[in-house]
């Protein structure tokens, strides 16, 4: 959930489609000797909870700042999980084109994807983080942490009035991703709760803490709904992972989400940690049997 600030400072577009050509080989065995393997090839889209960031070391350059630890990561290393898979996110992503913008929209992603011929009619599974950046969800977190709790509640409050354009602009990319891969099964992940107000003390009050989380819910209802649009359905799966984070917010005793309090708006924070991508990436494997969607031949 980054900063449009963030998105602005780094260069050169043509770096955000860096990372488009991950893929996973097996060596052929002989035709009598086993049937073939289970193959799914997966692409994934959105923004720096697919890009990774906060789990691991870096393994592309800015602006897209792919990590090694991320849920796509973890997911490519699954036996059936490989093919012609690739990980096209970009920290900073929004939904659709803006002209000023150099990290490449997911609209953009898809659209380089399908160019590439990483996403076809042979995708088997696609998965998508986007819309906080739409809203520039830190800017009420930071409203929040530093002013009175009305003014927390007029931030959020502009956050929900904001959602219907990012649901309209989520089909549009998810609709997009349909034409290009029809066979695939889209799997458009929501967010978790940043805060336990139970938890120890943090920026925000415990009151304030409840309004993000609250409008954070709100979000997680606005790209359900875009998952379940008649355009997009049939082959779409949005998975809720605010149960699996539970008793791991940022400041809980266990916490999922990385938060360094003397660095409290640095790129990591707010981002799901090592453990954190564990649960997408199991939260995924629970709402999706990824042996029926493999292919055999």
């Amino acid at each position: 959930m980054e900063t449009t600030a963030l998105r602005r400072r780094h260069p050169a577009f043509a770096a955000g489609l860096a990372a488009l050509a991950v893929a996973l080989g097996s060596t052929a065995a002989p035709a009598a000797a086993a049937p073939p393997v289970p193959d799914v090839d997966l692409v994934a889209f959105g923004d720096s909870y697919t890009a990774g960031i906060g789990a691991g070391a870096y393994t592309t350059a800015a602006p897209c700042l792919q990590t090694n630890g991320g849920y796509v990561s973890l997911l490519l290393k699954l036996p059936v999980v490989g093919g012609n898979s690739a990980n096209a996110a970009c920290a900073g992503a929004v939904l659709t084109d803006r002209p000023s913008d150099a990290v490449p929209s997911v609209m953009e992603q898809v659209a380089a994807a399908s160019a590439a011929g990483k996403l076809s009619v042979r995708t088997e599974l696609v998965t998508v983080t986007a819309g906080p950046n739409d809203i520039d969800f830190t800017t009420p977190l930071k409203i929040c942490a530093t002013m009175p709790l009305d003014a927390c509640a007029q931030a959020v409050q502009r956050v929900r009035d904001a959602l219907p354009a990012v649901q309209a602009n989520l089909v549009e990319a998810l609709t997009a991703v349909r034409r290009a891969a029809p066979r695939a099964t889209i799997v458009v992940f929501g967010y978790p709760l940043l805060f336990d107000p139970d938890g120890w003390p943090t920026l925000l009050t415990p009151e304030a803490q409840r309004l993000v989380n609250a409008g954070t819910l709100t979000l997680n209802g606005t790209i359900e709904r875009a998952a379940e649009s008649p355009r997009v359905k049939a082959k779409a799966v949005y998975v809720d992972v605010t149960r699996a984070f539970t008793g791991h917010a940022l400041n809980s005793a266990a916490p999922w989400i990385n938060f360094n309090p003397a660095d409290p708006f640095a790129l990591q924070n707010f981002h799901p940690n090592a453990a954190g991508h564990e649960a997408y990436a199991g939260a995924l494997e629970g709402a999706v049997n990824l042996d029926s969607l493999a292919r055999r031949n």
